[in-house]
């Protein structure tokens, strides 16, 4: 773990609780980052399907990353902490609030099958056009049903279901609430109504033997508590310290990317990818391509999450003796585009995106003798490329006129993405000046400053406060035209071997 204290000014403290890891950043009142800190954590994968983490490892790492900012902005100065966490990721509570089981994240994929029946029960449209959400395995609500099926005797003292966040919340607050955003993960809120659907639960009651559990309440995201006090004696952190409650990590990303409605998309690159744009008006796609969710200000996101794109790198480094992603793209970057075999990306358990398939399996298709490892590297990059490409499409599909992506996070701010991106998908892209990967942290600090204060905190990469882009790429249609032949090859793959995927699910 480390920190890095820039000047000695303040304020607002934004922590998001990732997939991999915490990061935690300390902005001050122009919108500069003062400090930085993260801290790791282990997802145990105990069979074929299952992706686990501990939450008390979540609060070891909060401990950790809050005592490394304290060290370089005192607390003192801290106005606030804001909050934000990935989605859904299903933590069971008993009745003192603690954990009953290891939290499941949404890398779990073995809640399918409850998911299936859960959607046929309702009707998948209809849930969609109330949800705003296209119903997986990877969803709460179908999760608590497997664990009811798989572990009956212990899930009989889970009293509460929650998101990771709204654990985290509770731990510092001692109040257990989630926000509209984190409430989409559950697979049963309301857009609308902005409340969870009754007839949902009726029916997740029908198929579980189980009662379902408590939801949280749900407040907006600006809702400010105080540290409890045992907490914050432990902390050693000021007693009024406020707390926002914050909102899910995708959201936050594209606040702290400064994304504005309307006006461009925000890609931000982690264990997975999210494509998100935000719109002041409430729209759904007629195949439920993209996901409706709650933004931070009242509108809306159109948002597609690529399942395994910074996952599937971090294997191949692995596999391919590179060391790091870095060095994979390095090994990329020495192959053309179009000498690489197809690799279809979809090595975490199906993908969402714009396909929304859960029998998809990774494969690679055109393997010969003369192929290397820097082969298989740049055929990885061009499948996330071709999956990234499908849903600016979507977007467009849905009315979005092509202007930005604003990307930030591992190596897809990189040169070389910038301009295989931009090249083919048509649009410009941007990266932030040092191309920050702690967006949703520095969106949590920028809610907690509104929410607190009302002081509205600039998206602001650059030193000294100025918001600046000078990172771009803009498209060149000669090459646009390379990666629509990519496009072509990379979609009549998929469609053959979809058959035979679905086979392996049954």
């Amino acid at each position: 773990m480390t920190a890095r204290s820039i000047t000695e000014t303040n304020r607002y403290v934004g922590l998001d609780l990732g997939t991999s890891g915490l990061k935690g950043v300390v902005l001050d009142g122009s919108g500069t980052v003062t400090a930085r800190a993260q801290g790791s954590y282990q997802t145990s994968r105990p069979v074929f399907g299952a992706s686990e983490q501990e939450p008390a490892d979540w609060l070891a790492a909060t401990k950790e990353v809050l005592g490394e900012l304290a060290a370089a902005v005192t607390p003192t100065r801290w106005a606030g902490m804001g909050l934000s966490g990935m989605i859904p990721t299903l933590v069971t509570l008993d009745q003192r609030g603690a954990p009953t089981r290891p939290a499941l994240t949404w890398e779990d994929v073995r809640a399918e099958p409850q998911a299936r029946t859960l959607r046929e029960l309702v009707g998948p449209d209809s849930l969609y056009r109330a949800t705003g959400q296209w119903l997986d395995g990877r969803y709460l609500l179908p999760m608590f049903l497997r664990l009811a099926e798989a572990e009956p005797s212990q899930s009989t003292s889970i009293a509460t279901l929650c998101s990771a966040k709204d654990f985290l919340f509770s731990w510092l607050t001692g109040e257990m609430a989630t926000d509209p955003s984190t409430a989409s993960g559950f697979g049963c809120y309301g857009l609308v109504p902005r409340a969870w659907l009754r007839e949902v639960l009726e029916a997740a009651s029908e198929l579980s033997s189980l009662p379902i559990p408590a939801l949280p309440a749900v407040a907006p995201s600006t809702m400010c508590r105080r540290l409890s006090p045992n907490v914050a004696a432990a902390l050693e952190l000021p007693a009024d310290l406020e707390v926002c409650l914050g909102a899910a990590d995708s959201v936050l990303a594209a606040d702290g990317l400064g994304l504005q409605v309307d006006g461009g998309v925000a890609y931000v690159a982690g264990t997975s990818n999210v494509i998100l744009a935000l719109t002041s008006r409430l729209s759904f796609d007629h195949a439920h391509r993209y996901l409706v969710t709650p933004a931070s200000d009242g509108g809306w996101g159109l948002e597609m999450d690529l399942l395994s794109t910074g996952s599937a790198l971090e294997w191949l480094s692995f596999l391919c003796g590179a060391g790091s992603v870095a060095s994979l793209t390095r090994l990329a970057a020495e192959i053309k585009p179009e000498d690489a075999p197809i690799f279809l990306p979809y090595l975490g358990g199906g993908e969402q995106g714009a396909l929304w398939d859960p029998t998809l399996h990774g494969a690679i298709v055109g393997l010969d003798l003369r192929h290397g490892r820097q082969h298989l590297a740049r055929g990885l990059l061009n499948g996330i490329l071709m999956e990234s490409r499908r849903c600016m499409g979507v977007l467009e599909d849905a009315g979005l006129a092509r202007s930005t992506i604003r990307v930030t996070g591992g190596s897809a701010s990189s040169a070389d993405f910038r301009a295989d991106l931009a090249d083919a998908t048509r649009w410009q892209v941007s990266t932030p000046e040092g191309g920050e990967a702690d967006s949703s942290a520095r969106g949590a600090a920028m809610l907690a400053a509104r929410a607190i204060d009302g002081n509205t905190l600039p998206a602001a990469p650059g030193p000294g406060g100025r918001t600046t882009w000078p990172l771009r790429a803009e498209p060149d249609e000669g090459r646009a035209a390379l990666w629509d032949a990519i496009s072509a090859r990379h979609d009549a793959a998929l469609a053959a071997l979809r058959p035979f995927f679905a086979q392996t699910k049954e």
